[in-house]
């Protein structure tokens, strides 16, 4: 019976190895690598986004380690007293050299070097994502950079705040959030399957997207969003602003914004973002025209149409 179980338990392998090979053919050096097995993940950037992403993997990933990595001690510090993390280095070749995921939460301008830095360190296997805003730069970056036998997936999750710190970071922040996880040609699939059952695990609405379609999409609904707010503060006086209320505060909240932050989307996205603006110009211009008109009707049919459409996005239907 004993050399029959041995014999048993040598031909499953055998059967899950082949099996495997075929139904993830390009992940077969992932050394047993699967999409419920992240046992050590590291976060290169431990603010808002990295933080929440910490506190959420060890509410929803069972024995998971999670590493720490980035340019100040006291901000690793803090990370690790509100429990995002479980330990932390500020050297990148330590922090990734056994992670089975790594995820850069860096601002988007910064995520390019910090994958130059780790890309010669990553064990076979190991899978590189990031949170940037922007993916078109990012991802030929990171698909130059970091090579087979590890793997490269951009993926942006659509959740954050004008506010920054892990201080502020909560295990909730991606429950119900959209996060694109991008393909391109070079994409492994398995390792973009890895990703994506990532970010549902944290409790996201995964999407697909080239990141190309990503930036012309996120410029849309994000970073031209941003530009207005700004343009909003912009036109304001000491006068107008004695007399601001929630409609204000609501509509410019996130101009609040990290600018340093914003600078680079905004750059990094400049020809989407400068299409958006653009379009909102034109839609500003036309009710300029209608408000010239003096054609109530045509003013209210303007206002009812945008009105229907923020109240089928704010029912979920937008």
């Amino acid at each position: 019976m004993i050399l029959e179980a041995i014999i048993g338990t040598i031909f499953g392998t055998i059967l899950g190895t082949i099996f495997g090979a075929i139904l993830y053919p390009s992940a077969s050096n992932t050394l047993g690598y699967r999409t419920n097995m992240i046992q050590r993940l590291t976060i290169i950037g431990v603010g808002l986004l990295g933080g929440s992403i910490g506190l959420a993997s060890r509410r929803r990933i069972s024995d998971v380690k999670i590493m720490g990595c980035g340019h100040r001690e006291a901000s690793l510090e803090r990370a690790q007293d509100v429990g995002a993390i479980d330990e932390w280095t500020l050297d990148p070749a330590d922090a990734v050299r056994d992670a089975d995921l790594v995820v850069v939460c860096t601002p988007v301008g910064q995520v390019g070097p910090w994958l130059a830095k780790i890309a010669d360190h990553l064990k076979p296997g190991a899978i590189v994502t990031d949170v940037g805003s922007t993916k078109s730069a990012i991802v030929t970056a990171g698909e130059r950079v970091i090579r087979r036998p590890a793997f490269f997936v951009g993926s942006h999750p659509m959740a954050g705040s004008e506010k920054r710190g892990v201080e502020v970071a909560r295990a909730e922040l991606f429950e119900g959030a959209t996060c694109v996880v991008t393909r391109t040609d070079a994409t492994d699939e398995a390792a973009a399957t890895i990703v994506e059952d990532f970010w549902d695990t944290l409790g996201a609405r995964v999407v697909r997207h080239t990141p190309a379609e990503h930036d012309r999409l996120v410029a849309l609904v994000s970073h031209v969003p941003h530009a207005v707010a700004g343009a909003l503060m912009g036109i304001q006086t000491d006068a107008s602003l004695d007399l601001h209320g929630r409609g204000l505060l609501d509509t410019t909240r996130v101009a609040g914004g990290d600018a340093d932050l914003w600078r680079d989307i905004l750059i990094d996205n400049s020809a989407n973002v400068i299409d958006g603006i653009d379009a909102v110009v034109a839609q500003l211009m036309q009710l300029r025209g209608l408000l010239n008109s003096q054609n109530a009707t045509v003013v209210r049919e303007w206002l009812q149409t945008h009105a229907t459409a923020r109240q089928a996005l704010e029912m979920g239907r937008g």
